[in-house]
C-alpha cells in the first residue's frame, strides 16, 4: 500500500502529486473506493475528481496533467465576478461613455448623481474590454488590448542628466501664480518620423507649436531654443518635461534662453496636463494617424492661432494671447 502522505485535517484540492496517483491507480484497475483508500481521501473526492477532472468525450482512463489543468481553469474561472452587477449601474456608464466620459470622469459622477451606487474604473475597463468591446471606440485611447498588470516598460530607469524631479518645482508654479512657466511636449504619428514639438504656458495657456523632422533631442532642443528666445525674460523661467530622450538636451536649452527644467515622475505624463490637454486638442485638427510630413507649416500656425484665440473658461473668458499681453504690459 502506498503510504498516505497526503493524509491532513480538513479538506485541500487535490495536488499534482495526487493526481499522478490516481492515474496510477485507475490505468491499474483500481476502484475509486481503493485510490481513495491508498490517497488517505474519501471515496466521493475520488469520483467527483474522475468526474469532473477526466476526458470529456472519451471514458475509462484519466491523464493527470490535463485533469490539472481543468481544475485550475475552473478555480480561476469561479473567482470571476460580474464587474457591473447592477443594471442601473450598467446603464449609466454606457451612457456616459457614449458621450465619451472616461472611466475615471464616470466613476467619480456617479457617486454625485447616484448616491448609494458605487463603481470603480478599473471595474468600468475590465467590463469593456471582456464584456462590452463596442465601447472601446469611445475612450480616448482606443487600444484594443489593455496591457496585462506587471507589463514591461522599454525603459524602467530615466536617462535625462543633470534632471530634477517635479516634486522639487516651488509650489507657486503649481498655483499658476506667475507667468513663464512652461510644460513641452511632442505629438507623434506611425504614419511618418516628422512630429509637432508642442509648448503651453502654464498661467497664459498660450501655445506655441512647431513642426520637427523626427522626434529628436536636437530637433526638440532647436524647436524650444527658436520660440523662447524671442519672447520677454519674464516669461523664461521654467520648461516641464517627461522623461522621454527627445528631452537630454535640456541643460543646452538652460543655457541658452535663462529657464530651469523640471521632469514628470517617470509615466506619469499627466503631471504635466495643460500641455497634455492641448495637444488632445490638436488632435481635432491632426487626428491620430495623421502624416505630419504632410501638414503645412501654413496649416500648423493656423491650429496655434487658433487656440491662442479661442476664449478660456479658466482665463475667465480671455484669450491665451489677451492673458499673454496683459502679463507682459503690466
Amino acid at each position: 500500500m502506498i503510504t498516505q502522505v497526503f493524509m491532513s485535517k480538513g479538506y485541500k484540492q487535490l495536488t499534482v502529486g495526487e493526481r499522478d496517483l490516481i492515474g496510477a491507480l485507475k490505468a491499474s484497475g483500481k476502484s475509486a473506493g481503493d485510490i481513495g483508500k491508498e490517497l488517505g481521501r474519501n471515496r466521493s473526492t475520488i469520483s467527483r475528481e474522475l468526474q469532473r477532472n477526466g476526458p470529456s468525450v472519451h471514458t475509462g482512463y484519466y491523464l493527470s496533467h490535463k485533469a490539472h489543468e481543468r481544475s485550475v481553469e475552473r478555480q480561476s474561472n469561479s473567482r470571476k465576478i460580474a464587474r457591473l452587477k447592477s443594471v442601473e449601474i450598467k446603464e449609466y456608464v454606457s451612457s456616459k461613455l457614449v458621450i465619451r466620459w472616461s472611466p475615471e470622469l464616470i466613476a467619480g459622477r456617479l457617486q454625485v448623481e447616484r448616491p448609494g451606487l458605487k463603481i470603480s474604473h478599473e471595474a468600468i475597463y475590465q467590463w469593456i474590454y471582456n464584456d462590452a468591446k463596442e465601447y472601446i471606440p469611445y475612450l480616448v485611447r482606443k487600444h484594443r488590448n489593455r496591457w496585462k498588470k506587471g507589463h514591461s516598460r522599454k525603459h524602467q530607469k530615466v536617462h535625462i542628466p543633470c534632471r530634477v524631479g517635479i516634486d522639487e518645482r516651488p509650489e507657486y508654479i503649481d498655483k499658476r501664480l506667475q507667468c513663464g512657466h512652461w510644460e513641452s511636449d511632442t505629438a507623434v504619428s506611425r504614419q511618418s518620423k516628422a512630429a509637432l514639438n508642442v509648448m503651453t504656458e502654464r498661467k497664459t495657456r498660450l501655445t506655441l507649436i512647431d513642426k520637427i523632422e523626427r522626434k529628436g533631442a536636437k530637433e526638440v532642443r532647436s524647436a524650444i531654443i527658436r520660440r523662447l528666445s524671442r519672447k520677454p525674460k519674464l516669461m523664461k523661467r521654467t520648461i516641464t518635461y517627461d522623461n522621454g530622450s527627445e528631452n537630454v538636451c535640456h541643460v543646452r536649452v538652460n543655457n541658452c534662453v535663462g529657464t530651469k527644467s523640471y521632469f514628470c515622475n517617470p509615466y506619469r505624463s499627466w503631471e504635466k496636463g495643460t500641455v497634455e490637454n492641448t495637444i488632445g486638442i490638436v488632435r481635432w485638427f491632426l487626428p491620430k494617424k495623421t502624416n505630419f510630413a504632410n501638414v503645412s507649416n501654413e496649416q500648423i500656425k493656423n491650429i496655434e492661432n487658433w487656440l491662442n484665440n479661442r476664449p478660456r473658461k479658466c482665463l475667465d473668458f480671455m484669450t491665451p494671447n489677451e492673458a499673454y499681453k496683459s502679463e507682459c504690459c503690466t
